[in-house]
C-alpha cells in the first residue's frame, strides 16, 4: 500500500474517527498515521475546528424536514 492509499484510507475514516465509532485496530492505524503525516493531521485538525464552529454557532433549531432531507442523504460507511 502506497502512503496516498494511506492518506486515502485515512480521509475515508476521518469522520468516523472523529465520531469515535471505528473499531480498535482502525483507530489505531488512523492514528499512527495522523501521528506520521503532516498533511493529514492538518486535514484532522480543521475539521476538528470546524466542528467546534457548528457547534458554537448552531444555536437555532433545524427544521425537521431540512434534517431529514439531510438524514436520507448520509452514506453508511
Amino acid at each position: 500500500m502506497t502512503y496516498d492509499d494511506i492518506c486515502d484510507k485515512c480521509e475515508e475514516w476521518m469522520q468516523p474517527y472523529m465520531d469515535r465509532v471505528l473499531d480498535e485496530s482502525e483507530r489505531a492505524e488512523a492514528e499512527a498515521h495522523l501521528d506520521e503525516c503532516s498533511y493529514c493531521r492538518k486535514r484532522y485538525r480543521f475539521e476538528e475546528s470546524l466542528r467546534m464552529f457548528i457547534r458554537e454557532v448552531a444555536v437555532e433549531s433545524m427544521d425537521p424536514r431540512l434534517k431529514a432531507k439531510l438524514a436520507a442523504l448520509r452514506l453508511e460507511l
